[in-house]
């Protein structure tokens, strides 16, 4: 049994000696070399290149202009590969390590970036298309954190050049997520809880005043109320809906479902 065993080992070994040997091409370059072919392979598209190469200059030269570099460009590598947990890792390792270095708001943009996609990118939108899914009626997670991040990028750095494109994205995710409460008040009134309904609603309300989903929110409100027997507070919500929203479709009785408001892109 023993000298079978020892028989094996010996094959294995021998086959393992057989195999071609893998050489490593960048043996040997200096930082400025890697960091030169990684940004080619990045501009090129092959991003799973690009972040090998990024890896292995960290790895060899942890410090200089070039491994600060290949930290903040490999977010973006995992960012345009769709691999959003690594690339809002890296954006965050970025910050934590360089908080105060010149494109650091870069990082943060990144981080806006990933989640946006994540939660309203090519996928989401596939999955509209051939389910009639809204968005509003996801996990509004992605697009929290993704305000957030935008949020702390126009804070902080008021003077960034990302700040405009920002500020923009941050308004429509305002109306995503306003949308996204209007949803679920929308689903209590359908189960009959207008308690839960109306607190939904004035929740969207206070929390997002300027979002176009608030005319329906309002419309919500009007019902609940009516529904609870609350005659004052449902004239109240009546009053500020026809003050706001005089020409309101739903008001007219002329509610339809159309296009909707996030799906800006398609009308074209």
């Amino acid at each position: 049994m023993r000298s079978s065993l020892a028989l094996i080992l010996a094959l294995c070994l021998t086959a393992c000696g057989l195999l071609p040997e893998q050489i490593d091409e960048t043996k040997g370059w200096s930082a400025q070399k890697l960091y030169s072919e990684a940004k080619s392979n990045l501009n090129d598209r092959n991003y799973e290149k690009a972040i090998k190469l990024y890896e292995k200059l960290e790895a060899r030269y942890p410090y200089g202009r070039f491994a600060q570099q290949a930290q903040l460009e490999i977010a973006y590598a995992y960012y345009k590969d769709k691999d959003v947990t690594s690339a809002l890792a890296a954006a965050d390792r970025f910050i934590k390590l360089h908080p105060n270095h010149p494109n650091v708001d870069y990082a943060y943009y990144l981080k806006g970036l990933a989640n946006f996609n994540d939660d309203l990118g090519v996928l989401g939108t596939m999955a509209e298309k051939f389910t009639g899914q809204d968005m509003t009626e996801r996990d509004p997670k992605a697009a929290r954190e993704s305000f957030d991040a935008f949020r702390d990028l126009v804070t902080r750095f008021p003077d960034s050049k990302y700040r405009a494109d920002s500020i923009e994205r941050m308004n429509y995710l305002v109306n995503a997520l306003a949308s996204h409460e209007v949803h679920v008040a929308r689903y209590y009134m359908k189960r009959g809880a207008f308690v839960a309904a109306a607190n939904r609603a004035q929740y969207a309300l206070k929390t997002y005043p300027n979002a176009p989903a608030n005319e329906e929110g309002l419309l919500i409100l009007v019902q609940a109320y009516d529904k609870l027997g609350m005659t004052d507070l449902r004239n109240d919500a009546e009053r500020v809906m026809k003050t706001n929203f005089p020409d309101s479709k739903f008001l007219t009785g002329k509610a339809v479902k159309g296009t909707p408001w996030w799906q800006i892109w398609n009308l074209n």
